[in-house]
C-alpha cells in the first residue's frame, strides 16, 4: 500500500516524516500539496485493537522536525485507548442490533407487554382475565381444495387471506393468538383489559367476512368463513422454553371453538354470553338450541350485521 497511512496500516507501526517536501512519493503522496499549504513534517500511528487496525491517526506540523519517540510514545499511548473506546462502541452497537432483531421477534410471536415481561426475565407467565372475548375461524372446504393445489399455492392463498386477517386485528386493537392449518384464532380483552373487547371481535368478525369475500372476487375463488365467539374469561400465559407461545385455555376458549365447528359456513355463531354484550349494537338472529360437546344444549345466535345508527 502507497502512502503514508496505507503503511502504517499494513505494518501496524508508527511512522515519522521529518520533511514531506524531501520524502519520496511512495512515501508520502501529496507532498505538493501538504508544502503548498505549509506543512513540512508528519507522523502517524495506528489505532488497534486485537491486534486489528482500526484506524489511523496522522499529525502534522508547519516546521522540519526530527523523530520525537517520547511524543510517539505518548500519542501511541493515547490510541490504545482510543482502541479499547471505539472497540467497546462497535460492541455497544452490535449489542443493540442484537437486541432490536431479538425485540422484533418477540414482537412478531407475543403481545408487546408480554414480551416485555419476557425480557424482564419473568420466567412464569399466567394471568387470569375475567372480560375477554375470543374468535374462532375456519376456511371450510379448504383442506379438499389443498389436495389440488401446490404446496406454494396453497402457501401463497393462505397467506394472503391470513395477512388481512391480521391487518384487521391490529387495526382494531386485538390479539392473535395463532393459525393452526386452516383455523385461524384472536381475543379481544387482553393482555390490556378493554370494555369494549366483545364490539371489537364482532366488528372484525364482519370485517373477516367482507375481506374474504374480496378475496374470492379478486382471485376467482369461493371460499367461506365459518366462525365462532364466546365471552367470558380465560387464562392466558406462555408455553415452552425455546419455542414458546403465548395461549389461551379455559371454558370460554372450548365454546368459542365449538361454535366454529358446530356453525355454518358463510355464518358467525354466538354464544348466549356475548349475545348479551352485542344486542344493543348489532344485529342478531335467535337459531335456538344446539348440542355442545361437554355442555349439553347450549342456545346461540347468528351475529348478522352492526345496528345502523340514526341521527
Amino acid at each position: 500500500m502507497w502512502g503514508l497511512p496505507g503503511r502504517i496500516w499494513q505494518s501496524q507501526q508508527s511512522e515519522w516524516i521529518d520533511d514531506v517536501s524531501t520524502a519520496p512519493e511512495q512515501v508520502f503522496l501529496r507532498a505538493e500539496i501538504a508544502v503548498s499549504v505549509g506543512l513540512k513534517a508528519a507522523f502517524g500511528v495506528p489505532i488497534l485493537a486485537d491486534n486489528q487496525v482500526l484506524a489511523i491517526l496522522i499529525f502534522y506540523r508547519e516546521k522540519v522536525l526530527k523523530c520525537q519517540p517520547r511524543l510517539l510514545e505518548l500519542v501511541s499511548a493515547v490510541a490504545t485507548q482510543l482502541g479499547s473506546l471505539i472497540q467497546r462502541k462497535q460492541a455497544e452497537a452490535a449489542l443493540k442490533v442484537q437486541q432490536g432483531q431479538t425485540e422484533k421477534l418477540l414482537l412478531n410471536i407475543l403481545p408487546k407487554p408480554i414480551a416485555d415481561r419476557l425480557q424482564k426475565e419473568q420466567k412464569l407467565i399466567a394471568d387470569h382475565f375475567d372480560e375477554v372475548s375470543v374468535l374462532f375461524a375456519d376456511l371450510v372446504g379448504f383442506t379438499e381444495f389443498s389436495a389440488h393445489k401446490s404446496p406454494t399455492q396453497l402457501v401463497e392463498i393462505l397467506n394472503g387471506i391470513f395477512s388481512e386477517f391480521d391487518r384487521l386485528s391490529e387495526l382494531h386493537g386485538l390479539e392473535k393468538i395463532k393459525t393452526i392449518g386452516d383455523a385461524y384464532m384472536v381475543v379481544g380483552g387482553l393482555p390490556t383489559p378493554r370494555e369494549d373487547h366483545c364490539e371489537a371481535i364482532a366488528l372484525l368478525a364482519l370485517e373477516m367476512q367482507a375481506a374474504l369475500r374480496r378475496f374470492n372476487a379478486k382471485m376467482g375463488e369461493n371460499f367461506q368463513l365459518r366462525l365462532g365467539i364466546d365471552s367470558g374469561s380465560v387464562v392466558a400465559g406462555i408455553i415452552g422454553i425455546s419455542k414458546f407461545s403465548y395461549d389461551l385455555w379455559g371454558d370460554t376458549v372450548n365454546v368459542a371453538s365449538r361454535m366454529e365447528s358446530n356453525g355454518l359456513p358463510g355464518k358467525i355463531q354466538v354464544t348466549a354470553a356475548t349475545y348479551e354484550r352485542l344486542k344493543e349494537q348489532f344485529v342478531l338472529e335467535k337459531r335456538g338450541y344446539i348440542p355442545i360437546k361437554g355442555k349439553g344444549r347450549m342456545l346461540t345466535y347468528w351475529l348478522i350485521e352492526e345496528q345502523k345508527k340514526s341521527f
